[in-house]
């Protein structure tokens, strides 16, 4: 029979382990956005922040802009492995610096474990629409046939060498066995004025930023990047309607440092997974053109595998390096 002095003592072992596991719980968790407030993986990542917190408490976001994404992703790496840090993994982060970039302070393929994929954003092909209307250029087919009837007279504008645009340029030229000569801006929106002034014949771009311009009539879109037509622009074709199999999109998604207990991506990928399929998630994220794409960490880790492999080709085609 248990002493009252034995019982008393368990009683507050209990009490102690309860308040600690409270405790624990009410620890906010930490989500490193790689990048600048205000953009789109920014503001999705407190959409997501804000829907999560019954599920998982507080969530803060904290931006660690630089360097292309490295310093931030190097932050998630390196954080305690205890499920209270995470952050976003993108398309640059996790596919394209590993090849860009001489020297990478982590492992994209081994540091991280999995979440869950957040989102999927096609870019778009935009031609300036006075040029398409004076080129008589009205689809894809269109710019192909012009570009191998005229070799060497065209050209497109991107972000800089290694920039999104920039490698989904070398690959359409490849794929449609054409030459446009390449002309690196520094940063995304001078290259939109470019394209907009007339200074450059086509752009590949993020759906997000030239749809404003598209909707204005400045723009016309030939095609969207992705595998299947985009629900925002149902009209403009895929690029894999004319290119067979072609597709890029721009992703992001969720990741915590490799050795966080399964268990703990598991609850993870929980809330998250249902913030994501939300409506409220869906309707906030339509308005910047980008899809929620929830998934089990297992299908983001083979997405991010892939995608490394794609990239990996295309950027040492290209023989862009950043340092």
């Amino acid at each position: 029979m248990l002493s009252f002095r034995t019982l008393t003592a368990g009683i507050s072992l209990l009490l102690t382990l309860s308040a600690a596991s409270a405790q624990l719980s009410d620890k906010p968790i930490r989500l490193i956005v790689p990048y600048a407030a205000g953009g789109p993986l920014d503001i999705t990542a407190r959409v997501l922040a804000e829907r999560v917190k019954d599920s998982l408490g507080t969530v803060v976001v904290d931006n660690r802009p630089g360097a292309g994404g490295n310093i931030g992703a190097d932050a998630i790496a390196k954080a305690v492995p205890d499920g209270y840090t995470i952050g976003l993994a993108a398309t640059a982060t996790h596919a394209v610096n590993p090849w860009l970039f001489a020297k990478m302070p982590y492992n994209a393929a081994t540091d991280f474990a999995a979440i869950t994929q957040m989102v999927r954003v096609p870019n778009v092909l935009v031609m300036n629409a006075e040029a398409a209307q004076r080129l008589h250029i009205k689809s894809l087919a269109d710019l192909i046939a012009y570009a191998k009837a005229n070799p060497a007279k065209l050209n497109y504008g991107s972000g800089g060498n290694g920039s999104a645009g920039h490698l989904a340029g070398e690959m359409f030229k490849k794929e449609a066995d054409i030459f446009a000569l390449h002309i690196p801006y520094n940063g995304g929106n001078p290259a939109q004025l470019a394209l907009l002034s007339g200074q450059v014949d086509f752009n590949i771009d993020n759906l997000a930023t030239a749809a404003p311009n598209i909707r204005s009539g400045k723009l016309k879109a030939l095609a969207v990047t992705s595998l299947a037509r985009s629900s925002a622009l149902p009209d403009v074709p895929a690029m894999s309607e004319t290119l067979k199999g072609f597709g890029i999109d721009t992703w992001w998604g969720l990741v915590a440092p490799a050795a966080t207990p399964k268990e703990r991506i598991a609850q993870l990928n929980q809330a998250f997974v249902a913030a994501l399929q939300a409506p409220e998630t869906k309707t906030r994220f339509a308005t910047l053109l980008a899809e929620p794409a929830p998934s089990t960490p297992v299908a983001f880790d083979a997405l991010m595998k892939a995608e490394r492999a794609k990239y990996e080709k295309v950027v040492k085609a290209t023989g862009a390096r950043v340092d």
